[in-house]
């Protein structure tokens, strides 16, 4: 294989974008469709090792099951001069880990957001049976919208197939990783939604969650101690709060699915709560179709007491209608909503 081209000329090689402990990515144009790719090629010295070479592999049969807006694509694999490869959507805007370098913290709405959406590519994944084992801003792309795409499944694995590893081995990133993931227990989707928890954590504060210098001091951290020193301040929103403390709780059962996550990641975000809410002190003003249903009512009593007068009849008074009260003023984006909510299904009856 040359560094130039390689699957018979169809890929271009044009410039390396990074390179790992266990492949190279390069940047390359697809000459048959016209446009960049990113090519994670295994590294030369560990293409002889079967189990890494069958690890790679598995990267691309796993990664190409997948198929969500927020998961980095997977076009292509071969083998040429006998090392694999995996040719793959190339994301120009960076990496979340940059963003964070840049930045320092994010604001609460902005983590939010980013976290729902790598929730629901989680999510994904784990509906088809695959848990990433790897979640950390380094693994997340982000679109030059700023749109987040969890890539790099290298060491993701199949619910329930057997490991590749040896018996307690453990895969992943010491600051991101479960308790059960490092005591090297079996892993499940749980460890997932830990790791994006600590994600949120370091863009909330831009510091990692879990300071550690090796796996033993990582196997004695404290959980609890370990949020409230090091974790998100007091003052963020109270439901992403208690969605951080639910992904970080230290028994896996009582952690939410990628799925709840994102649903409970949805109402924290500011930017995404209706945008017609009532305000403290102001009433609401009933929509058209309120006010259309409310005319059709007093044209009705009109005539109906019209009829009457007619007959020389006396109309009963009509009884005075409820008044319709303001919707009442919560704090949150969330509760707001479900206040509105409860105040549409009173008054339009």
């Amino acid at each position: 294989m040359t560094t130039e081209s390689f699957a018979g000329g169809r890929y271009r090689v044009e410039r390396a974008l990074g390179h790992g402990g266990m492949a190279t990515v390069l940047l390359a144009r697809d000459g048959e469709l016209g446009r960049p790719v990113a090519v994670k090629l295994l590294a030369e010295n560990l293409a002889a090792d079967a189990e890494l070479r069958e690890r790679f592999e598995r990267e691309a049969r796993a990664a190409a099951r997948l198929s969500h807006p927020n998961i980095v694509g997977v076009f292509d694999v071969g083998e040429e001069a006998g090392r694999p490869y995996i040719v793959m959507e190339y994301v120009q805007g960076g990496t979340l880990a940059g963003l964070l370098v840049r930045r320092g913290t994010l604001a609460p709405g902005e983590a939010a957001e980013l976290g729902r959406q790598i929730a629901l590519a989680l999510a994904h994944a784990h509906a088809a049976g695959l848990v990433h084992r790897d979640v950390k801003p380094e693994n997340v792309l982000l679109t030059e919208d700023g749109t987040p795409k969890v890539a790099d499944f290298g060491i993701a694995r199949a619910a329930g197939a057997a490991r590749l590893t040896q018996t307690g081995a453990v895969l992943g990133t010491l600051g991101y990783l479960a308790p059960a993931q490092a005591a090297g227990e079996p892993v499940t989707a749980a460890a997932d939604v830990y790791a994006l928890g600590a994600v949120l954590v370091e863009l909330l504060t831009g510091r990692a969650l879990h300071g550690s210098r090796s796996l033993e001091e990582r196997r004695r951290q404290a959980e609890w101690p370990a949020l409230a020193a090091h974790g998100p301040p007091s003052e963020l929103p109270r439901g992403l709060r208690e969605a951080l403390e639910r992904s970080l709780a230290l028994e896996p059962r009582e952690r939410p699915s990628a799925a709840e996550l994102a649903e409970s990641l949805t109402g924290t975000d500011p930017s995404r709560a209706p945008t017609v809410v009532a305000r403290a002190g102001r009433s609401w003003r009933p929509s058209r179709r309120l006010q259309a249903a409310a005319l059709a009512t007093l044209a009705a009593a009109a005539a109906l007491a019209g009829l009457a007068l007619a007959r020389g009849e006396t109309p009963a008074p009509a009884p005075a209608p409820p008044p319709i009260q303001p919707v009442e003023h919560a704090p949150t984006p969330g509760e707001q909503a479900r206040n509105l909510s409860t105040w549409l299904r009173r008054y339009s009856r």
